[in-house]
């Protein structure tokens, strides 16, 4: 699509086109917080609230430790694997001072991911929380990494909390199984050491490699998007044109409870949170939701950034629905289709509407957001200032406004490519820069996006394409629903015929009530023929529901009958 076919739909006000000067890299940004909100709160987290100078100087702590007291030079992978915790940010923001590139890694991996991701990155470096370090004692020998950080979850309380925290978790909970790692340091004591030196910024290029995120591991071997220093400053500047322009510089205070490891809270809270100044509470167990709650509050929160399945369970909790939602200003969802009910609802019980964007981890990752005080609740919004949006058929023609086809990127913050996988960049990124993102779309007359799906999740009934977010939104507003997916599995008839999984927190629904359901407001030939009923739904880290892994259970389910035959 033309560039120009956004500029006269921007809201008033929002540019169309941005850039990311006055910053070279990430650590610019560091330092102009430094600055300008020195004694403002940055983080918090089990009741310690760290400053934007604090982080400056425990994060400097950290750095000199790298540059003094290893052999680690930049252009190194250091993988940090932790949920929320202050000790998060001190971590990334400290190597990206001393120049490395940190490999964000999530804490509920298992070993075999775990090794795959520590080789595939070539770290040479980890920082983990001690719940996992039984994990890494076997890991690490068969990895390239001579140098182990394990910090445990009260480590940036004050004493003698600290010491409680850690016992209890230790002790009483028993989270932290034995183990031994070689040569292992605790993250205070790496604090402690740090702060003995002085501290040399690592000033590199703008396109330097900042962070290797990993993707892909729900369709494949997960592989490491390379994110640039630039690429992030620019979804950094871009996003907070669309997403944050109404928030006060060092009012507000941001719910943080998606993990920072995953690119999308990043983004928001270690990056536009920190160029504005914003307080963020990190929530370390969202499912947790009683304990959750707790938080909220003591809190005034006037910023949560959430994704549909965390709404609906937070809204299923009474004290959730008794909070002071009055300073709420602003709810953004990410990471998943956000269900037209879940989005009526929390506006009714919060009075404050959800503005739904859509991104993936090889753009930094957000690529359109519902402009504020211009929200159309089904779409993902506009593309962000500087972005480009086109669609395109099975053979790679770009299709016009109004059709269906390949949702395609082009802007500052596409990634730079995939670790060392020269081929899957090539299928992935065109030589002319666009990003094809495997998500069905169409662009409407007045320049919103609408996902209708997953390329490879559309269902195919005797010829008709089936969408399965249109069918589990529908479902998602029934009254006894928690949790719905939809998949295709197949059929000698049809091609493939819907099946469809549900939580329900009534134990007398029944499936003919579930599909009555669904017919009164869907044509024929997309009404499930199947509804199985699950206690819980799989999963992604951030509460994605992964349709593939019940397709994948459902092909085992056919070999097995097959084979049985």
């Amino acid at each position: 699509m033309s560039e120009n076919f956004w500029k006269d739909k921007y809201p008033e006000g929002i540019p169309s086109d941005i850039g990311i000067e006055p910053y070279r890299s990430i650590l610019d940004v560091l330092e102009e917080s430094r600055q300008k909100f020195a004694h403002k709160p940055a983080f918090s987290n089990l009741g310690k609230t760290i400053t934007y100078g604090e982080l400056y100087e425990l994060s400097g702590r950290f750095a000199a430790w790298l540059q003094n007291e290893t052999d680690l030079h930049p252009g190194d992978r250091i993988a940090v694997q932790m949920p929320n915790l202050i000790q998060f940010p001190v971590a990334v923001f400290g190597a990206l001072r001393a120049g490395l590139v940190v490999v964000n890694t999530n804490p509920l991996y298992t070993e075999r991911e775990m090794e795959h991701q520590f080789n595939d990155s070539g770290a040479k470096a980890l920082v983990i929380l001690a719940n996992m370090a039984h994990m890494a004692e076997k890991v690490v020998p068969r990895t390239g990494i001579r140098h182990v950080v394990v910090t445990q979850v009260g480590d940036m309380l004050t004493l003698p909390k600290r010491i409680l925290v850690n016992s209890v978790v230790r002790y009483v909970k028993k989270m932290v199984p034995s183990w031994n790692i070689t040569g292992a340091l605790g993250f205070n004591e790496v604090l402690s050491a740090g702060s003995r030196y002085s501290v040399k910024d690592h000033q590199g290029d703008s396109q330097d490699v900042a962070i290797l995120q990993y993707t892909g591991g729900t369709t494949g071997v997960a592989k490491g998007a390379m994110l640039t220093h630039h690429n992030i400053l620019a979804n950094m500047m871009q996003a907070k044109v669309l997403m944050a322009h109404n928030l006060v510089d060092g009012q507000e205070l941001m719910v943080a409870p998606l993990p920072l490891y995953h690119i999308y809270s990043f983004t928001f809270h270690c990056m536009i949170g920190m160029i504005t100044g914003q307080h963020n509470l990190l929530i370390t167990n969202p499912r947790d939701l009683p304990a959750f709650v707790k938080e909220l509050q003591k809190v005034r929160f006037s910023v949560f950034v959430g994704l549909n399945t965390l709404f609906v369970g937070l809204m299923k909790n009474p004290d959730f629905l008794q909070l002071d939602f009055k300073p709420l200003k602003l709810t953004l969802s990410g990471g998943m289709a956000l269900q037209s009910d879940t989005a009526n609802r929390w506006e009714e019980i919060t009075g404050c509407e959800i503005n739904e964007g859509y991104g993936m981890t090889e753009a930094s990752p957000v690529v359109t957001v519902n402009p504020l005080g211009a929200n159309k609740v089904g779409t993902i919004g506009m593309p962000l200032p500087s972005t480009e949006l086109k669609l395109i058929d099975d053979n790679g023609a770009e299709l016009p406004i109004g059709e269906i086809g390949e949702l395609c990127v082009r802007g500052p913050q596409v990634m730079k490519g995939y670790w060392e996988r020269p081929d899957e960049t090539a299928n992935t990124l065109t030589e002319d820069g666009w990003l094809k993102t495997g998500d069905i779309a169409t662009i409407m007359d007045d320049g919103y996006v609408k996902i209708v799906d997953r390329k490879k999740d559309m269902i195919v009934v005797s010829g008709f394409n089936v969408y399965p977010n249109e069918l589990e939104d529908v479902l998602s507003a029934h009254p006894d629903i928690v949790q719905c997916a939809a998949i295709g599995v197949p059929n000698s008839k049809t091609g493939e015929s819907i099946k469809m999984f549900a939580v329900s927190s009534n134990p007398e629904l029944t499936q003919e009530a579930v599909i009555a359901f669904i017919r009164a407001s869907v044509t024929g030939y997309k009404v499930p023929r199947q509804i199985e009923f699950r206690d819980e739904l799989p999963v992604t880290n951030v509460g994605k529901i992964l349709r593939r892994e019940l397709r994948d259970e459902e092909l085992a389910k056919l070999k097995q009958a097959k084979a049985a035959e």
